[in-house]
């Protein structure tokens, strides 16, 4: 396995400003919590976390500085305190050093604690060992026969081609198109397609859309090397308003072959049968990309369809569903909310999860990957993502992005954008 990653050195300033019982604003420190070793560490290195403080007053002060530290889903785990005193004008630095019990991340609190008051100054996640993160897949008996079976039904439903021609949008370079199709269940779903002009055989990129995100279209220009294909699934994005699953996450949670994903992980394989019906192009150069629901989709779509070259995945959903409820409100929250509602135990929702769980498509994944993490990510936490990660065996390398949440920086499109060059036959 491959030990790649890269992060982007920033570092906070937190300025604390303390308000005790009385409601007053005195300043008392302030504090810049070091991004040591930018927040994610590898065996044998011991975690240390590391905090200026610094008086701004002219007299001496005290406090007592707190870490806490606790597992990703909020046990309680460490908890140190150093007491400080610094004259005037002057500063100093606090060490916390720390074993963590196994590999995987963390939550970190850093607090300033005086007679009369207690102030939160930072929190921020970290992480340990992240390749070597263990989550053991919870797949059915059955789990390849039910995607079998769903790609030959949708084998059976005549696609239906339509193609309309977005002139105000098209250019000298590429041509944009919206496109519509039939899936499975003679579902319609869409997408906006770019074709160069020029005769010949191009690369191209699958584009998944994240959960309600709006529908965009590339700009013309702006990749004229590749064909490009942006897909709405059913009931998202360009098909919303024939939306008729209400909230996706939720729907047909009484039976897998009900299920929302069901459908929708076929509008992926759909999708790549359309880009393959269209002479520019080339099918051994089939790339796909993604984030968060569209990151889970670019994973799914390659577990299930070989002809999916290379992709790149950032902060991506849908993976080790019992951890994951565990860690995050969303979409725990409405998930938990219908399973009360049509009376499913813990044991059967997980069991029709477990056939959607990316961590247990993974394995399937025979092409290299690419994928982006945010350490400070509570939508998608970064647990998860390395739950689907961990499990593929084909060429893969990874991301971490120590400062970022739900998001990625700038500075991932031209990574991805190398990592597909790089894999171009």
């Amino acid at each position: 396995m491959r030990k790649f990653f890269f992060i982007i050195s920033v570092m906070f300033v937190c300025v604390s400003l303390p308000v005790n019982a009385q409601g007053s604003d005195t300043i008392l420190f302030s504090y810049t919590v070091k991004q040591t070793n930018d927040y994610v560490w590898y065996s044998p290195d011991v975690p240390q976390i590391e905090v200026m403080v610094r008086n701004a007053s002219q007299v001496n002060r005290s406090a007592d500085v707190i870490l806490n530290v606790t597992t990703d889903d909020r046990r309680p785990l460490y908890s140190f305190s150093q007491s400080v005193s610094v004259d005037g004008r002057d500063s100093l630095q606090v060490n916390f050093s720390f074993n963590l019990p196994q590999c995987g991340f963390y939550r970190c609190t850093v607090i300033e604690k005086t007679k009369d008051t207690e102030k939160e100054i930072k929190r921020f996640n970290i992480g340990y060992e992240p390749e070597a993160v263990v989550c053991l897949p919870d797949y059915q008996n059955d789990i390849l026969t039910f995607w079998n079976n769903a790609k030959k039904e949708l084998a059976s439903v005549a696609p239906e081609y339509s193609l309309t021609e977005i002139k105000d949008s098209s250019t000298s370079l590429r041509r944009v198109y919206r496109v519509d199709m039939k899936s499975l269940g003679g579902e319609n779903i869409s997408g906006y397609y770019l074709e160069p002009v020029k005769k010949g055989k191009y690369p191209t990129v699958i584009t998944f859309m994240g959960y309600g995100s709006k529908p965009w279209i590339p700009g013309a220009n702006d990749r004229p090397e590749y064909a490009e294909f942006v897909l709405s699934v059913r009931g998202q994005g360009l098909n919303e308003k024939d939306n008729k699953y209400g909230d996706w996450i939720t729907y047909g949670l009484d039976n897998e072959k009900n299920y929302y994903y069901r459908g929708a992980f076929m509008d992926l394989i759909r999708a790549i049968d359309f880009v393959c019906s269209r002479e520019k192009v080339d099918q051994r150069n089939i790339f796909a990309e993604g984030g968060s629901q569209g990151g889970a989709f670019t994973l799914a779509a390659a577990a299930l369809d070989s002809r999916i070259s290379c992709i790149a995945p950032y902060i991506p959903f849908l993976s080790n569903y019992p951890d994951y409820f565990k860690i995050t409100h969303w979409p725990m929250q409405p998930v938990v909310k219908k399973q009360q509602e049509i009376g499913l135990s813990d044991a059967e929702l997980y069991r029709v999860l477990s056939y959607f769980d990316i961590k247990n498509l993974a394995m399937w994944i025979t092409c290299p990957v690419i994928m982006a993490s945010g350490l400070q990510d509570d939508v998608c936490p970064p647990r998860t993502n390395f739950s689907g990660y961990n499990r593929i065996r084909s060429e893969k390398e990874y991301r971490i992005y120590p400062t970022y949440g739900h998001d990625v920086p700038p500075v991932w499109w031209s990574q991805r954008d190398a990592f597909f060059k790089k894999h171009i036959k």
